[in-house]
Parts: C-alpha cells; sequence; structure tokens
C-alpha cells in the first residue's frame, strides 16, 4: 500500500510543488494551510508522515508537532525558512525526524521523505524495542525512559539516541556518527544537537547509574560505558 504524505504549510505554491513531485513517486498526499486543520486531518486521515511548516496560521508547527507527539510516533519532516540552530534543535526536540530550509529542491525532500520512511519501516520491523541495565529501562516500543523505576518524560530523540549508544555499549562514536545513526544520512545538522541531547540526558540520569554511564571520550564523542 502507497504511503500517504500529510504536507502542511500555507503557501500554497510550496504545497503544489511538494504534491506533485510526492505523487509523481507513487505517494498519496492530503494537505492542510493551518496548524489546526493539520491536527484534524491528522487525526483523521492517519498518514504515515507529516511534512510540517513552523510559519502557520491558527497553530504554529511548534504546537502541531507537539499535538501529534502526544498520540503518535509518525515520522514527522519539519520545512521551515528558519536556519537558526536553535530552532533545529527545538524541532528535534519535540519530536521531528528531520529538518529542511525553504528554499529546497523538490527532488530533495522526496528522497529525504523516503529516506524517513525507510528507518521509522526499519525500526518498526527489526529493532529489538527494550534494553534494560541497573536501574535503567529505555523501550522503543512506547518510547519509555524508565529511571530507577520512575518513568522520566523524555523527547523521543533523546530515548532514541540513548537506546542506539546502550545498544551498543562501550562502543566509541563521533558526532557525526550519532547523527548518521540517529538522525540518519540526510540530516544536515549542527552536531552541537549531539551535545544538547547527551547534556539533558546526563541531567536525568545523573542519580541512576551505578555500573553504567554516558561517557565523553574527549576529541573524540560518547560511549554508553558498562564498567
Amino acid at each position: 500500500m502507497n504511503s500517504k504524505i500529510l504536507i502542511v504549510d500555507d503557501e500554497k505554491n510550496i504545497v503544489e510543488l511538494s504534491r506533485l513531485y510526492l505523487e509523481r513517486e507513487g505517494f498519496l498526499t492530503v494537505f492542510a494551510y493551518d496548524g489546526e486543520e493539520a491536527i484534524r486531518l491528522f487525526g483523521k486521515e492517519e498518514p504515515d508522515l507529516v511534512i510540517l511548516d513552523i510559519m502557520l496560521p491558527k497553530a504554529d508547527g511548534w504546537q502541531v508537532c507537539r499535538e501529534i507527539r502526544k498520540i503518535s510516533q509518525t515520522p514527522i519532516i519539519m520545512l521551515t525558512a528558519k536556519t537558526d540552530t536553535f530552532d533545529k534543535v527545538l524541532g528535534l526536540e519535540l519530536g521531528a525526524d528531520d529538518y529542511m530550509t525553504k528554499p529546497f529542491e523538490p527532488k530533495e525532500l522526496v528522497a529525504r521523505v523516503k529516506a524517513v520512511l525507510r528507518r521509522s519501516e526499519t525500526k518498526t520491523e527489526n529493532e529489538k524495542k527494550e534494553v534494560t541495565f541497573p536501574n535503567l529501562s529505555i523501550n522503543l516500543e512506547n518510547y519509555e525512559l524508565k529511571i530507577n523505576g520512575i518513568t522520566v518524560d523524555t523527547p523521543p530523540k533523546e530515548i532514541e539516541l540513548l537506546y542506539f549508544l546502550a545498544q551498543n555499549p562501550n562502543k566509541v562514536y563521533t558526532r557525526e556518527q550519532l547523527l548518521d545513526k540517529v538522525w540518519g544520512f540526510d540530516y544536515y545538522g549542527d552536531s552541537r544537537t549531539v551535545d544538547v541531547h547527551i547534556k539533558r540526558l546526563r541531567e536525568k540520569l545523573e542519580a541512576a547509574h551505578e555500573n553504567w554511564q554516558l561517557k565523553t571520550v574527549w576529541g573524540v564523542g560518547y560511549k554508553f560505558e558498562v564498567k
């Protein structure tokens, strides 16, 4: 069955151009021009992926992303004119899977849609869903992090990053490798994104680790060290 893409942008020419290229590749499309309509259509149409602009009338892209993440882990690609690292990090913190800036090449958008869907399908089909250590449980089935038996509210990308490192204990990864493995090869983000996520994870994990820790390997990157 062909994947269904929800396109959300208040610029009709961008919606039409995106729709044209996606449908040419065999995708089904639905679209909304404001945030409120996007939230309504998401519940009605149950798309496989959302292309989401940030600057929207009625409810902005941040709000739409939050509402979607309350009920679903459907992949989201943020599409916006903003280029600041802060905006990129915020979008990823809220649970976006990728980030594109305008103007963009429609062919690149299609390539990113395919890549994000591939990663999502691979996770669903192939990954073991839970990793556990003393005082720590990371569950990708329901995107739940438990520390000392207590569920800790954690953004999806933080959970995915911790899950990946914990699945590969004592192996060192550079920031670029982590961007590749967790965000995907098509994410052209700033490597500081990884630092921000590691810092926030450490704040959550600080009171729990005994025989394991998120460790910085200076001049290289990070690892999940198990003693």
